[in-house]
């Protein structure tokens, strides 16, 4: 069989001496590569499998020295045979640091013939022969490795089931256990016990204490399960509750296999138990969401029906715009209840998103502390500022230029007290009788919100003020100071 050739690089800044080189080796039969500097060569031992390197010792920029230091450097190079040609009488001291650079012999200038084919010969048979080497020692390791393989896969099995209990423990998720059905005798692991919130050292697993753990509507999950294998089941799978000593309950899913011995007759159960409380948790908070999702979109239709049913007006036009203005506020206040999940809103972004339409310069004034706003409370009071602005804007301080609206609002007691008072307008002559969108939604001030409205026509302009309560608990207190005559006649507009 012809022997596999192997790369020969030639390094040298000369074209002739390579050619010299090429001419002495060809007959040895193996792969010459050619390089005319010390990068070239660096490129191509990158690139290519090298047996022996034969480099001039005299190159400019980068000369044999410096080059063998380069490669030496590099893991994969370190036992590349080189050789260095030199032209001139090498000494001692240079043929040191050659050695320690790593170079393996010297073939002085010039060249003979067949001593430099004796020594590439040597080192490429030596560097073929450490590659046989290596791939015996290959070969032998996969020997070895076959010889284990059985020994492998025989406790494969074991160890995959070491992994998952191993895993489980440390999520403290998951606990496997044994009952010798014979002897009553059980084994849990200690995931098994965390899941049920007791300790080795203070807990002795009987049939007796493992029922004591388990929840009083769940105890019959076990009764079934053991029905079930004297009558021939080898599995069983069921979701049960337990009561941890603490009192804390815990949802978890247990799965049980029989063992049987040759009559058919169950020796042994194993079975691995899953704490689910988390995601029993995530079902039970997504049915509330979707309940809460349908509730709250009942409300919007509702709102949004009653404002189509109670406006009025005499031509479609008017309609028309009173019924989208009012849609347009509840829709953004139900933007900002939704960046905020449903937990409120603040009465200084209301107002900002009521003001929004509005060029109005310095015309409003606004002070008052950061208040929160229940969902409901702030639906209701965004639909009230809505009618406020939209009738100031059309007849009051906001339809001149010269107009001016002061908003100020304060809490005292869980109660929010706003003010809102107009100057600089049209002459204000008090109604002989209030505008009906007016009428209607501040009277569920009054009627949803437990909440109280006030109104003075004064000739400089509207003040209005609403005392709405900030919780539920406080919207059942007693009536506002503030006159309540009105109120019945609001009702019977909403009506």
């Amino acid at each position: 069989m012809d022997q596999e050739k192997v790369n020969i690089l030639l390094v040298d800044d000369q074209p002739a001496k390579l050619l010299a080189y090429e001419v002495i080796l060809k007959d040895l039969g193996e792969n010459l590569v050619i390089a005319s500097s010390g990068r070239e060569a660096l490129e191509v031992l990158l690139k290519t499998e090298i047996a022996v390197i034969l480099v001039d010792v005299c190159m400019p920029e980068l000369d044999g020295f410096e080059l063998a230091a380069m490669i030496r450097e590099h893991p994969r190079f370190q036992k590349t045979a080189m050789i260095f040609i030199s032209a001139i009488q090498v000494s001692d001291i240079d043929r040191l640091r050659g050695y320690e650079m790593g170079a393996v012999d010297y073939v002085p200038v010039p060249v003979v013939p067949e001593v430099l084919r004796a020594k590439i010969k040597v080192f490429a048979e030596l560097y073929r022969k450490t590659r046989e080497l290596e791939r015996l020692n290959h070969e032998l390791e996969d020997r070895v490795r076959a010889r284990t393989a059985e020994l492998e896969a025989s406790t494969a099995k074991l160890r995959e089931s070491e992994q998952r209990r191993s895993m489980a423990i440390a999520a403290g998720k998951m606990g496997s256990w044994d009952w010798d059905w014979i002897s009553g005798d059980w084994m849990w692991d200690e995931g098994q016990y965390r899941i049920f919130g007791v300790s080795p050292e203070d807990f002795e697993v009987t049939p007796a204490s493992v029922q004591a753990l388990l929840h009083p509507d769940d105890v019959d999950q076990l009764r079934k399960a053991i029905a079930e294998f004297n009558k021939g089941t080898r599995a069983y799978e069921t979701e049960f509750r337990i009561l941890r000593p603490d009192g804390e309950v815990r949802w978890c899913v247990g799965t049980a296999a029989a063992t049987t011995d040759e009559s058919g007759r169950v020796v042994r159960v194993s079975g691995v138990t899953v704490d689910i409380t988390e995601r029993k948790r995530a079902e039970e908070r997504q049915n509330l969401l979707a309940r809460e999702v349908d509730h709250r979109a009942k409300n919007a239709l509702a709102l949004a029906q009653s404002i189509v049913r109670l406006t009025r007006a005499d031509e479609v036009k008017a309609y028309v715009n009173a019924v989208e203005g009012r849609i347009n506020a509840l829709a953004r206040v139900h933007t900002i209840l939704s960046l905020s999940s449903w937990q409120g809103a603040e009465l200084s972004r209301l107002i900002d998103e009521e003001l929004a339409p509005y060029s109005l310069g310095d015309q409003i004034k606004l002070a008052g502390p950061e208040v929160q706003l229940l969902p409901a409370t702030a639906q209701t009071l965004a639909l009230a500022l809505h009618e406020l602005f939209t009738n100031s804007a059309k007849y009051g301080a906001l339809s001149t230029r010269s107009g001016r609206l002061a908003i100020d609002w304060q809490v005292d007691e869980e109660l929010l007290t706003l003010s809102w008072e107009e100057s600089g307008g049209p002459l204000v002559k008090t109604p002989k009788s209030r505008g009906f969108g007016t009428r209607s939604l501040l009277a569920s001030i009054e009627s949803q919100l437990g909440g109280q409205a006030q109104f003075d026509w004064r000739a400089e302009g509207l003040l209005c003020r609403l005392e709405v309560p900030l919780t539920r608990k406080t919207a059942a207190a007693a009536p506002s100071k503030f006159d309540t005559a009105g109120a019945a006649e609001l009702q019977r507009a909403s009506g």
